[in-house]
């Protein structure tokens, strides 16, 4: 079994705890284009008709996400994006609506050039209840390649660490689109 097999065989463990978490999920976005996931066909969709289809998961994950907001519990997203911003950035940009509107918090870092948020690692993870951490793995050109749980206390440390400093240089994503 290849490596990029291994990260793969987990993403069934990781939709789980993503399901069942018990207070808070934290996800950090760091790449300006994604490639090899469930989005490809809404990313192609969006590109023809510049509306973002409402899928299956889309409408679980929303559905979910308003319960487990009635409970009580938090769901944060930060997503640094550079500007200029790429074709697929503008297409998560308008993916975001329903997941707001579901009531994820979702919040972008803007930066331009070589600027990148200080404290704020170019890696991307989810952070389950502030005790599992999932690193998200990708190619150079943004395919997906997997994700890696990890429970060692350093690295949730330091995930929650930047979990902070994401969202103190945050602005809302409503605030975002308006611009």
């Amino acid at each position: 079994m290849t490596p990029a097999q291994d990260l793969r065989e987990g993403i069934d463990q990781l939709r789980h705890e993503l399901a069942a978490f018990r207070y808070s999920l934290f996800r950090l976005e760091t790449l300006q284009n994604y490639s090899g996931s469930s989005e490809d066909d809404a990313f192609a969709e969006w590109r023809r008709t510049g509306r973002i289809p409402v899928t299956a998961e889309l409408q679980q994950w929303c559905e979910r996400t308003r319960h487990r907001v009635g409970q009580g519990c938090r769901l944060q997203r930060v997503h640094v994006v550079t500007e200029p911003l790429t074709d697929y950035v503008r297409f998560e940009l308008a993916s975001y609506a329903p997941n707001v509107q579901a009531g994820e918090d979702v919040r972008i870092i803007p930066v331009r050039g070589d600027q990148w948020p200080t404290d704020v690692h170019a890696a991307d993870y989810w952070l389950i209840d502030a005790r599992r951490l999932w690193t998200m793995r990708y190619s150079p050109d943004g395919a997906w390649l997997g994700a890696e749980p990890t429970t060692d206390p350093q690295c949730i440390a330091d995930a929650c660490a930047q979990r902070e400093a994401a969202i103190a240089q945050s602005i809302s994503w409503s605030e975002y689109d308006s611009r």
